[in-house]
């Protein structure tokens, strides 16, 4: 992974439609993904948050609008192997090889970099190897994918990614199915992905808080809208996700460290609840008159 930002570690979207068939199912989207930095796409399901992400991939064809990458180019001119060398998305479903070892998965990722004529790749091996170290799953490397649990699994096909050594990294819920270690591990990665390798990074996320603890910038969808863009503090505001959502969000901001925290309201903890086994407070009565 290159160590500073480059130019081709950034991403800008202006004014995308995107559409399947004579349904629009985004309209007028803008949103920049900067080297170094982290920005998590936000929303309801069914918001549109994973179709701009694999639009900004190159896998659907906007409607309208333009992508460019930083220094220019527009994606939509670039050539197969010169967009993976570019951009990789690790999106939600994945194939499930069999006979395959966690080294030759990961260095699937590789392919973009190997020459045409030997199919020789000079950096690989050493690409290979900090991916999987970076992941935490070098100690996996002769092992079948087959045999991995779901959050081993994950992280094998991030270090592909990884491997892949592109400016721009698109994520669609990495953390989706993980138990709740794993979840912070793959985060912790994210974030060091951008502050250490300059890479921009893109990522769809359901639990706002992750998203509100890792991002730079967040997104916010609606209904195929856009409709906030900013830091944490700006857009996970309480009236930004009770109108998003449709349910009561309060949230709360840390005046020291300005993280914000979240909290759907429901029917049945608008109140604190007292303990398991704790007998209810006991009303007073008034005393009868004499």
């Amino acid at each position: 992974m290159n160590p500073t930002a480059s130019p081709s570690a950034r991403l800008e979207a202006t004014s995308l439609d995107i559409g399947y068939g004579k349904t629009i199912a985004v309209t007028g989207a803008s949103l920049t993904i900067e080297p170094s930095r982290v920005t998590a796409l936000i929303g309801p399901n069914g918001s549109g948050k994973s179709t701009l992400l694999r639009t900004l991939a190159r896998l659907h064809a906007p409607v309208a609008g333009s992508i460019r990458i930083g220094d220019g180019t527009d994606l939509l001119s670039l050539g197969a192997r010169d967009l993976a060398q570019r951009i990789t998305l690790l999106g939600q479903t994945r194939p499930s090889p069999s006979g395959v070892s966690v080294r030759e998965l990961v260095r699937f990722g590789r392919h973009p970099h190997r020459s045409r004529i030997s199919g020789r790749d000079a950096g690989g091996d050493e690409a290979v190897r900090r991916a999987m170290e970076l992941t935490g799953v070098a100690d996996l490397a002769d092992r079948p994918v087959s045999a991995l649990s779901g959050s081993q699994a994950q992280r094998v096909w991030l270090a592909s990614c990884l491997a892949q050594e592109t400016g721009v990294l698109l994520l669609d819920e990495p953390t989706t199915y993980l138990d709740l270690r794993y979840q912070v591990e793959i985060l912790d990665v994210v974030r060091e992905l951008a502050d250490d390798h300059g890479i921009g990074i893109g990522i769809v996320l359901h639990d706002i808080d992750q998203a509100a603890a890792i991002a730079d910038t967040v997104v916010l969808l609606e209904k195929g809208t856009v409709t906030a863009v900013g830091s944490p503090a700006e857009v996970l505001t309480a009236e930004n996700l009770s109108r998003a959502y449709g349910i009561r969000v309060e949230v709360e901001l840390d005046p020291v460290t300005a993280t914000v925290s979240t909290r759907a309201v429901g029917r049945h903890n608008t109140r604190a609840r007292a303990p398991h086994g704790a007998r209810p407070a006991r009303r007073l009565q008034p005393s009868p008159a004499l």
